[in-house]
């Protein structure tokens, strides 16, 4: 188990899906299909729905957080999403769907060297107090 700061409360479970590089959401995630988008990132195709999406840091444009919300209002987006580096866009579009009456999607704070240490793929549950661990 590792622990991180919680950015925005809540509990989850899901398949780690880590990814080795940073993403914009705004034009590298498709908020309908739940996928990464962004050709030349290489997670290029994969599914981010229903995941703990560990990424070391978000990239780029304040829209990002419209995607996060259109991810959250179409059930495409991740259980829970764990940031190298705390960001407040992506914080902001789960805000933002929580008052307007959708599921949260935790936000976990959690060091790059920390998510290493999860096995790609597990079953990793994330507490309410910034636990993440793996298996049931």
């Amino acid at each position: 188990m590792v622990k991180g700061r919680v950015l925005i409360p809540g509990e989850a479970v899901g398949p780690l899906l880590r990814l080795d590089h940073p993403i914009s959401f705004w034009g590298g995630v498709d908020p309908v299909a739940g996928t990464i988008v962004d050709p030349r990132h290489p997670n290029y195709g994969a599914s981010i729905t229903g995941t703990v999406l560990a990424i070391p840091s978000a990239v780029g444009s304040s829209s990002s957080s419209a995607i996060m919300l259109e991810l959250v209002r179409e059930g495409t987006a991740p259980a829970a999403i764990l940031l190298g580096r705390a960001d407040a866009i992506l914080s902001l579009g789960v805000v933002v769907g929580c008052e307007l009456g959708y599921t949260s999607v935790p936000i976990v704070e959690l060091p790059v060297a920390l998510q290493e240490q999860l096995t790609q793929g597990a079953r990793v549950r994330v507490g309410a107090d910034g636990s993440v661990s793996e298996g049931p």
